[in-house]
């Protein structure tokens, strides 16, 4: 009972925004959240489940191999496309939204990728149990724009997030950021540098242009059709 207490008294108090579960799963994602989702836990991450908060040992579940880090990955389609195209490498993956879950787990059976790891959760939670440097890159696609401007406090790019992110990024890893919303361009730009990182623009074709490696995600095509522009920020950690 006393450990119990001291857990809790040492757990952060975070509050979490936004949507858990949509209305309705279809049986098939039902089915996929059932059989797949246990098996691709990179570990114990929550508060329930590791209240040491022991660090991942991202050596063991990867092989060595070197690990990449998706921040809400919506649908699935940017991490399963990544881990396809790059297969000596470990993806892990957050996102809180099950809908969205249960998506990335239909394209992980369908494309047959074994490279990626599923925390179906808050990424604050991850980073708990990530030690310091273990990510060589990490990508943030098309995050919530909390678009109101008492909201903005809850973006991820705020030092709530992004000095953590900081923290388990390697000295020379590049973050990816990418979005349609003109003021979430600009906070990102403010705040992001002041984590520890490095615009890697030197003109407009920088931010205007997609990566070579890039797919287009279902939001990005819901912005276009919308008529709003995409903008494709790149950062190294210094």
């Amino acid at each position: 009972m006393e450990k119990a207490v001291t857990d809790a008294a040492r757990r952060p108090a975070r509050n979490f925004y936004g949507r858990r579960k949509g209305q309705h799963l279809k049986s098939s994602q039902a089915r996929y959240l059932t059989e797949d989702l246990a098996a691709l836990s990179p570990g114990p991450v929550d508060w329930e489940t590791n209240p040491e908060r022991r660090p991942l040992d991202l050596g063991a579940l990867f092989g060595g191999r070197e690990v990449w880090l998706e921040v809400g990955f919506g649908g699935g389609e940017h991490m399963v496309h990544q881990a396809a195209a790059n297969p000596d490498v470990g993806i892990i993956g957050c996102e809180p939204y099950i809908n969205g879950v249960a998506m990335l787990l239909g394209k992980i059976r369908a494309a047959g990728v074994e490279n990626l790891k599923v925390h179906p959760g808050d990424a604050r939670d991850l980073f708990d149990v990530l030690e310091d440097r273990a990510v060589s890159k990490a990508f943030l696609l098309y995050p919530d724009p909390w678009p109101k401007t008492r909201h903005h406090r809850r973006r991820f790019v705020t030092a709530e997030h992004l000095a953590p992110l900081a923290r388990v990024l390697k000295r020379g890893a590049e973050f990816r950021v990418a979005t349609d919303i003109p003021d979430y361009v600009r906070q990102t730009l403010l705040e992001v540098p002041k984590a520890g990182f490095d615009w890697l623009a030197e003109g407009p074709r920088d931010w205007r242009t997609p990566w070579e490696d890039w797919i287009a995600t279902r939001y990005e095509q819901k912005a276009l059709r919308a008529g709003r522009v995409p903008h494709y920020l790149s950062f190294r950690k210094n």
